[in-house]
């Protein structure tokens, strides 16, 4: 039987070894996730910077102990420069993640104490020098480094003073803030040195193009 209606015009076939998915009416096919390069580099920076780290801590380990009135060995904290470096150019969720990692070494080479001497000073030496940061204006190097070496210290002394509740060491503590703000200035110091080859590791180009650096 004849009729007035128009054959619908066939749709070309799919070329071989290609289908397309079936997606269920009313509903838009999921585009594919790709691999966010810049979270790569930002933990392929964390790495390196820990191991960066590492090295640094082992290398102050074999210089000779700083003569001082406090009880153990006073270390002027290479390995915080890390940490600031992970501050200032990758982001604060980093070095804070660089910082539990740090102490989860320091738990696995020098035992439970000294991760939570390291755990306590990091955590609020990162804290500090954020807050300056998103103060108004410009904060140098050198004031955010002085500022979280104090607070480095100030945390490992409220993890002391957890621990041996029944000792008075309340006189450690002026030590602590002078030695503090000491190697803070030579950790910023030593950070605008090292800079050059800092600026070689992979994947600089592209967080310093998102993080503003503080001089």
């Amino acid at each position: 039987m004849l009729t007035d209606q128009v054959p619908k015009p066939i749709p070309p076939a799919e070329p071989a070894g290609h289908s397309r998915p079936s997606v269920p009416p009313g509903r838009r096919q999921r585009q594919p996730r790709y691999l966010d390069k810049t979270g790569v580099h930002r933990m392929a920076m964390v790495a390196m910077l820990l191991a960066l780290g590492i090295v640094l801590s082992w290398f102050e380990d074999l210089l000779p102990p700083i003569p001082s009135p406090v009880p153990g060995k006073l270390k002027i904290g290479l390995s915080n420069i890390a940490v600031m470096y992970t501050l200032f150019f990758v982001g604060v969720k980093e070095a804070l993640l660089l910082a539990l990692l740090k102490a989860f070494f320091a738990y696995l080479t020098r035992g439970f104490m000294a991760a939570c001497l390291s755990l306590g000073g990091g955590l609020l030496s990162v804290l500090l020098m954020w807050l300056l940061t998103r103060l108004p204006g410009r904060s140098s190097w050198l004031l955010l480094s002085a500022a979280g070496a104090v607070a480095h210290n100030l945390g490992q002394y409220g993890v002391l003073c957890l621990f041996f509740q029944g000792v008075s060491l309340w006189w450690v503590l002026p030590y602590l803030l002078i030695f503090g703000l000491a190697t803070g200035i030579l950790s910023a110091s030593l950070l605008r040195v090292i800079m050059p080859a800092l600026r070689r590791l992979p994947g600089y180009r592209e967080l310093y193009s998102e993080n503003v650096p503080k001089r």
